[in-house]
């Protein structure tokens, strides 16, 4: 059931097209820009020296649904000490495991039980997907898909009639 996304990293220039290319593929775009919706990461919470992962959380949805209540509220974490406290907090639309092992992942999805949307990034392979969606996460976003595309090598060669 896990659906792969992309990431907000782009070529200059070429956001547009990048994020088309992957819905064009049947994937899914992660945010289009800064504008819409709320990633808060983990260096974030290193700039406000965090004590409180719950209470900071808390903080964000409150302040971000005060702005505007339809906003999508994601929030990092990269320990599963810090997921379990996001667990606690409501208002949170997604939860995003960045670059934990699979053990600890599995640990995370068992957590949750169904009581977080979860998603997976952070170093993530194509032929990491099938033991990612086997865990149970919602969605498993990749950077490659749009930072890391091959140019395709296209000709138009016409003859004379």
């Amino acid at each position: 059931r896990a659906k792969i996304y992309d990431t907000r990293m782009t070529k200059p220039g070429f956001r547009a097209l990048d994020k088309y290319a992957v819905r064009c593929g049947g994937g899914f775009n992660h945010r289009i820009g800064l504008f819409d919706g709320i990633l808060a990461k983990d260096n974030h919470v290193a700039g406000v020296a965090v004590r409180d992962p719950k209470e900071w959380a808390t903080r964000i949805v409150a302040q971000s649904r005060g702005e505007d209540p339809s906003r999508v509220i994601e929030i990092e974490v990269t320990t599963l000490e810090q997921f379990q406290e996001l667990l606690k907090v409501d208002g949170i639309h997604v939860i995003l495991l960045d670059n934990m092992d699979h053990t600890v992942l599995g640990r995370a999805v068992a957590a949750a039980r169904g009581r977080a949307f979860l998603e997976v990034s952070g170093g993530v392979r194509e032929e990491d997907i099938p033991r990612l969606a086997a865990l149970g996460v919602d969605r498993i976003s990749l950077g490659a898909l749009t930072h890391s595309v091959l140019a395709a090598d296209l000709a138009l060669e016409m003859a004379p009639p």
